[in-house]
């Protein structure tokens, strides 16, 4: 029991050493000490282990404070590194990053056909070119990060369901394991995405952090105190299905009035079929936002009104959960121009308290488009930190 305390306290702080030099390198071996609270023997101890592990190097000295000067840590960038993919319904891309987040190469492969078969097919070959186009050994690869829409048992690492799609128990988790011998963690997408942008944003840290990703669908991925929450039944930031209207129109996951059926792409093309007469009917949601920026009036109150719409949706967030920092991302938020001084104005006329509604807890996404191939290249990353 005294060794297993220790050994879990050891590990502990060497989590916390690594997480330490990710954050805050060039970073001495003293100044590791006195913001953690590990005395300097373990730190220095803990430091030779990550060295051997070539997980750490050392890099030039630092400033000295009157004495010898500091010999100053970072993360070693050419040893390790980790695949990501962001695996949607349409497409599949692939990464290869460095332990900070600096991505090293890409691919991206058409997803041609809807069957299990083809989706593994271009999964496992998107994960090849990266793979070789980088020109690295194996072991040096840490893992597989997959970020997949739809429903994921993350235990199994198996993909239950996609509305968009209509991919049923694809054991994602069990075939790329098989195939390349590689460790592999597979996550809804929308929670990946929140990773991502938690780890790779620079918010500094955070109790408790959101991010809403609205597209095709509404999801949204939350963490609190550094770690992904998934709730009892492990259905925690579905807020698209959020009821908004009782007698709404029907959404994919069956109820009536869900908040996706009223702010997704799709949303805003038939809300603007239905309230603009000589709308195209080849209508998009890029060609409304389009429009929109052309000076098109009726385009841009489709798109304020989108926004006041997602504003009730986090006013509801907020006050059942209450987070830090609500960020928000995804295709429709590229018409932030439109959609974002509605979305404040709502969540100033209807939170709860003066503090919430003055409070600039919302923000646009700072990652951007690769918030959701970083937080999958992230998943194993939160293993090793």
């Amino acid at each position: 029991m005294v060794r297993g305390t220790f050994q879990m306290m050891k590990s502990v702080n060497k989590s916390t050493i690594l997480n330490k030099i990710r954050q805050s390198g060039p970073i001495s071996r003293a100044e590791i000490a006195k913001v953690t609270g590990i005395t300097p023997p373990t730190v220095s101890s803990i430091v030779k282990e990550l060295m051997d592990e070539k997980l750490v190097v050392e890099s030039n000295l630092g400033e000295s404070q009157g004495g010898r000067k500091p010999t100053m840590l970072l993360l070693n960038r050419n040893e390790h590194y980790v695949v990501g993919v962001d695996a949607g319904s349409d497409s599949i891309k692939a990464c290869v990053s460095d332990l900070v987040g600096n991505i090293l190469v890409r691919s991206e492969l058409p997803i041609k056909s809807h069957t299990i078969e083809n989706f593994l097919a271009v999964l496992i070959q998107a994960i090849q070119l990266v793979i070789k186009d980088m020109g690295i050994e194996g072991n040096k690869v840490i893992g597989i990060g997959i970020a997949m829409h739809g429903v994921v048992d993350v235990a199994t690492g198996t993909s239950l369901y996609s509305a968009n799609s209509g991919l049923r128990n694809v054991h994602i988790k069990e075939v790329l394991e098989d195939t390349f011998d590689l460790q592999v963690r597979v996550e809804n997408n929308s929670r990946a995405m929140a990773l991502g942008e938690y780890w790779f944003g620079d918010y500094g840290t955070l109790k408790s952090f959101t991010v809403i990703n609205i597209g095709r669908g509404v999801g949204s991925g939350m963490i609190e105190s550094g770690k992904l929450r998934y709730g009892a039944q492990e259905i925690a930031g579905e807020i698209g299905h959020m009821t908004i209207s009782l007698d709404g129109e029907k959404c994919s996951c069956g109820n009536q009035g869900c908040f996706e059926t009223f702010v997704t792409g799709d949303a805003i093309v038939r809300r603007a079929k239905i309230k603009i007469p000589d709308a195209p009917e080849e209508l998009t949601g890029e060609k409304v936002y389009e429009y929109a920026l052309e000076g098109k009036k009726e385009y841009q109150k489709i798109l304020e009104e989108t926004g006041v719409l997602i504003g009730i949706g986090i006013v509801n967030l907020i006050h059942s959960l209450n987070p830090e920092k609500i960020v928000l991302g995804g295709g429709v938020m590229k018409s932030h121009k439109f959609l974002m001084p509605s979305i404040i104005a709502t969540i100033q006329q209807r939170a709860l308290t003066e503090k919430a509604r003055k409070d600039n807890m919302i923000t646009l996404t700072r990652v951007g488009d690769d918030a959701t191939i970083l937080g999958a290249a992230a998943l194993l990353l939160t293993k090793l930190f």
